[in-house]
């Protein structure tokens, strides 16, 4: 006879662990925050060990299990210790969120900045952080995956991914390789390995975060020029909301989407879909 699991059995992710690199930033805290809440131990990697036992500490004050570990991304060796760690601890690696990275200023284009002075060493910071900062925990963490033949990688991409962004030549062209590196892993992990094993995407549109107040929001708390422009592209004319990730961050961990392998998921009010006529 055919059956449908319970909605609460598709979304179940309690008792998988789950590791959330930049689990201190606003976007990625929150995300460890819902799985934490859905019933997964959390672990938590970040460099900032304040932010961190911050965000522990509120999931540990919701009854959930967590895990604070600091950790650089782009550090092979403390990436392999922090594995074992979590295998003494918690047994297994079911669920990783690569969500570290971020732009910088010496990166990025202005009006006493072209791209013909941009330093290359800013450039190749933006693109470790958010390309080499993926790929290396998912060598580290996914090869448990490929180990036990079960496993989810959710990277964090961006509506710049697409669509570059004015500016921001070094962090879109390197989350545009995170949706090219997706793609790979997932065709990699099905075939060679398990095709219980599955990686997937998720891409942000435009959600206010510290690295980006200032170039959306004005001091006295009007949006900028560039906030402005956002919004007119943005179908649902707003900008998002950390919570607004969560429901597609738990379909894609859970057996929700046990089919859904190899995509990228808009999570931007429409700002992708919209050619702005």
């Amino acid at each position: 006879m055919f059956t449908i699991k319970k909605e609460c059995e598709l979304f179940d992710v309690s008792g998988r662990t789950a590791i959330v690199t930049g689990g201190s930033g606003v976007l990625c805290s929150e995300m460890a925050k819902a799985l934490g809440a859905a019933g997964a131990n959390v672990v938590i990697l970040a460099r900032n060990t304040v932010r961190i036992d911050a965000v522990v500490q509120e999931i540990l004050d919701c009854r959930g299990v967590a895990l604070g570990l600091e950790a650089d991304v782009l550090d092979r060796n403390t990436l392999i210790k922090v594995k074992e760690k979590v295998l003494d601890k918690f047994g297994s690696i079911d669920i990783l969120v690569n969500g570290a990275g971020g732009n910088r200023a010496g990166a990025t284009t202005n009006p006493k900045q072209t791209f013909f002075d941009l330093p290359i060493q800013e450039l190749s910071a933006v693109f470790d952080l958010n390309f080499l900062g993926s790929l290396l925990p998912s060598q580290i963490f996914g090869s448990v995956m490929a180990d036990s033949g079960r496993g989810v990688i959710v990277n964090i991409s961006s509506a710049s991914s697409f669509r570059p962004m004015t500016r921001v030549v070094g962090y879109s062209g390197a989350k545009a390789a995170i949706n090219n590196f997706t793609e790979w892993l997932a065709v990699y992990m099905a075939q060679e390995y398990s095709p219980e094993i599955r990686v997937n995407a998720i891409a942000p549109g435009f959600f206010i975060a510290e690295q980006n107040y200032s170039l959306l929001i004005q001091p006295n708390g009007e949006y900028t020029e560039r906030g402005n422009k956002i919004l007119t592209n943005t179908p649902m004319a707003r900008f998002g909301d950390p919570k607004d990730l969560v429901g597609t961050l738990l379909w894609l961990v859970s057996d929700a989407s046990k089919f859904v392998t190899g995509t990228i998921i808009n999570v931007d009010g429409g700002f992708n879909a919209f050619s702005g006529v």
